[in-house]
């Protein structure tokens, strides 16, 4: 809006034109400002080629989709833990949109002018049912920093759970509650022959380096079954959740000046939250009050249909 004032202005001569003026016309004459959406469909992703921008499609994309909801419906009940993996940013040492708390008529003045103070990513591990979150804030992510990480943390893990629940007490195989069986979240042509005991389901991204063969036989052969998000599925990942909020509460409206300040500031913001962590259900009741909103009621009886 405040582009086409400032053409107007100097095109067609409008010194006085402002922007409320222009919204004002622009609805009389039938226009309403509407936000584009770029997100695709899950399944489905854009990709450039030498023939063109071309749309892939993930064939698994529904199966994928089931093992993860199953994975946070009945993972943890019948004993096995179920984590979260992603990596969050990148994020600038800029100055940062939103609101902060100020002294009364003391706003908060930043730079329009500033220098790069470079990038931060936040590797992070968390696991739904208690809300914990293990954090650690990089400079970048390849495989050479995700992958020694990762391991660290999910053997720690497992010390925990082997503490608490040793691996010679445990029962065969079959006699295991399904969700904790390897045949349910393996696929048809995969065998759990020679594998320990099912300990964790690892939700994670499609990424090339999560599919790297070094890390995958070393999570098999340590009890964790890695469950892939499908294209486009991002929204299937909880730590993409968690990760907001963090983010929110460690930089809106502040102003970073380096990378290592940015995380700081978040490692900070992650102990903060392990101090009191909110654990997260899958459809909770946030979203069945968005399903509630959308039924139409049929005649005032007790049947309904989804609101289209």
């Amino acid at each position: 809006m405040k582009t086409l004032e400032r053409t107007l202005r100097r095109e067609l001569g409008l010194p006085k034109l402002c922007a409320h003026t222009i919204h004002r016309v622009l609805l009389e004459a039938g226009y309403t400002y509407q936000e584009s959406r770029t997100w695709c469909p899950t399944g489905t992703a854009e990709r450039v080629r030498k023939e063109g921008v071309v749309i892939v499609h993930d064939p698994q994309t529904q199966e994928k989709k089931v093992l993860i909801e199953q994975a946070y419906y009945i993972g943890e009940r019948a004993g096995v833990m179920v984590l979260c993996q992603d990596e969050a940013g990148p994020y600038q040492a800029i100055p940062q949109p939103g609101a902060s708390w100020q002294p009364e008529g003391k706003a908060a003045l930043h730079p329009h002018e500033y220098v790069r103070g470079g990038t931060a990513k936040l590797l992070t591990l968390f696991r739904p049912a208690t809300g914990e979150l293990r954090a650690k804030g990089v400079l970048s992510a390849p495989n050479a920093v995700l992958h020694p990480w990762l391991k660290e943390q999910l053997l720690e893990v497992l010390a925990e759970i082997e503490k608490k629940q040793p691996s010679e007490q445990l029962p065969p195989e079959t006699e295991r509650p399904l969700a904790a069986q390897w045949k349910t979240w393996l696929w048809p042509h995969e065998s759990a022959s020679g594998l320990p005991p099912l300990r964790i389901l690892l939700v994670w991204d499609n990424l090339a380096g999560h599919l790297t063969p070094d890390l995958v036989v070393w999570l098999f052969h340590h009890g964790v079954m890695p469950l892939y998000t499908p294209l486009s599925g991002c929204w299937l990942n909880m730590a993409e959740s968690v990760q907001r909020i963090i983010v929110s509460r460690a930089l809106s409206g502040q102003h970073p000046k380096t990378a290592e300040q940015v995380i700081s500031w978040l490692e900070d913001t992650v102990i903060g939250w392990n101090r009191n962590p909110t654990p997260f259900v899958w459809k909770g009741k946030r979203s069945q009050r968005r399903r509630r909103a959308h039924l139409r009621r049929l005649g005032g009886s007790g049947a309904a249909l989804l609101a289209s």
